[in-house]
């Protein structure tokens, strides 16, 4: 192989790896394992596993095709022995090796040699001043070094990436030292030739060291996406948690201050109440997911309305106009009653003859459509986008929409003809498969057509 030849060879190679070390991120698996720090035994030996046949199908295919850029195997034991330790480092470089032993019985080499290597990754791994130091490695770091960086050495993270940086040149020496010494016996594949001028070996050196690096760089930067992806999963999940506990307290007081308000003229009703509201206290402590079926929103609702119906007796009517098909929808958790309990205490309380909600639901394409309107009092046209900022309700329910959705919700209050406030809501349709059946149990409580209760 002239030295252009091997030139060549060596760019394909540093695009080889990268080519792998992406495609390998293609397993949830091995992205899992990448991202934890700490693994059992069995996880190990199957991360190793996992490298090990991963980085073999180079070994096969310069094996069957003659395609000497493919073999990554040294690098690859190596990579897997400082990302998953000496236990998936030494599992990989014995599956890594098993096409040279089987396929070409005369590599005997091989397998010991890339067993130890994985071993010796694993080992650098357990000596890292901290679990992220691997994952810093750069092939550029002894270049970076200047007279007045030097110190740096003298620090353990320092003194780590340049032991970490000869060990790449070790490894590399040590195949290529062996490779030679055997070469007649052809027991370890070597890439170049052993009579290979100084510039040449320092570009073979200077391979082994990026394709090692390329590979840490890539998974690192996955990695950080991974992790910058779940920590904005965990700051969402915080957050509507917050809103959610948030609503709770709300709502347990304003209808605390119902009860108060009954106790001395009609001890009776608030004995009632204080009953109901019992009820509803179970199943708000038994239930705290971020979303729910319309189903058991509408339960809750029922239960909420128990006890504005107390309150206001035939003055409140409900009527529910519920599609069969949206009652296993998943919506927000007490989505529904902050906006009800507005529509009662500010739009039919002040109407003296009191009067009637609505609620309706559709599907449309692929949006769930959530419809509440009242004829009370009504809303001045002008306080409308205040709605949104004030109070804990309604603006707690936008903002939980704004979390959950982003910019998939659509939320419309406006005035409804006739005298009344309308409140639209449209969101993604969430299907929960394991509720189709009690959907159909329970379809005669809930979706009858127009259910008028007073």
């Amino acid at each position: 192989m002239t030295d252009e030849q091997l030139l060549i060879s060596l760019l394909v190679k540093i695009a080889v790896v990268a080519s792998m070390a992406s495609l390998l991120l293609r397993w949830d698996f091995a992205k899992r394992m990448l991202l934890r720090e700490q693994r059992t035994l069995r996880q190990r030996l199957q991360l190793g596993s996992l490298f090990g046949l991963f980085f073999a199908g180079g070994s096969l295919i310069r094996h069957f095709l003659g395609y000497n850029a493919a073999e990554l195997g040294l690098e690859g034991a190596f990579v897997s022995g400082l990302v998953g330790g000496y236990v998936a480092g030494a599992v990989s470089g014995g599956l890594v090796a098993l096409p040279a032993v089987l396929i070409a019985p005369h590599e005997l080499i091989t397998l010991p040699l890339m067993v130890g290597v994985g071993a010796l990754g694993g080992l650098l791994r357990d000596v890292a001043p901290g679990p992220e130091e691997v994952w810093r490695f750069s092939p550029f770091y002894p270049f970076t070094l200047s007279s007045w960086r030097l110190a740096a050495l003298k620090s353990p993270r320092g003194a780590f990436q340049m032991v970490l940086f000869l060990a790449c040149l070790g490894i590399e020496f040590l195949r290529s030292s062996l490779g030679h010494t055997f070469e007649a016996q052809k027991w370890l594949f070597v890439m170049h030739p052993p009579d290979a001028n100084q510039a040449t070996l320092v570009l073979v050196y200077f391979s082994t060291i990026l394709c090692i690096g390329l590979t840490l760089k890539i998974w690192n930067n996955t990695r950080y996406e991974w992790k910058l992806e779940e920590q904005q999963r965990l700051l969402v999940e915080a957050r509507l948690a917050s809103l959610t506990s948030q609503i709770n307290p709300h709502f347990l007081f304003n209808t605390l201050n119902s009860v108060a308000s009954l106790i001395r003229s009609d001890g009776e009703t608030a004995r009632q109440l204080i009953f109901k509201l019992s009820t509803i206290l179970r199943r708000l402590l038994r239930k705290q997911e971020a979303l729910a079926t319309l189903r058991d929103e509408l339960a809750f609702i029922d239960d909420y309305l128990s006890i504005e119906v107390v309150r206001f007796g035939d003055k409140l009517k409900i009527v529910k106009e519920i599609d069969e098909n949206t009652l296993n929808a998943l919506i927000p958790s007490m989505l529904l009653q902050p906006i009800v309990e507005n529509s009662i205490k500010h739009g039919l309380s002040p109407k003296i003859g009191g009067g009637t909600v609505w609620l309706r639901s559709a599907v449309q394409g692929a949006r769930l459509q959530l419809e509440l309107e009242d004829d009370g009092v009504g809303i001045r046209p002008e306080a409308i986008p205040d709605v949104f900022r004030r109070g804990i309700g309604v603006s707690n329910v936008y903002e939980r929409l704004q979390v959950l959705f982003g910019n998939e919700f659509n939320m419309i209050i406006e005035h409804r003809p006739g005298g009344g406030t309308r409140v639209r809501i449209q969101i993604p349709e969430l299907k929960d498969p394991a509720g189709e059946a009690a959907a159909r149990a329970a379809l005669p409580s809930f979706a009858a057509g127009a259910v008028e209760r007073s």
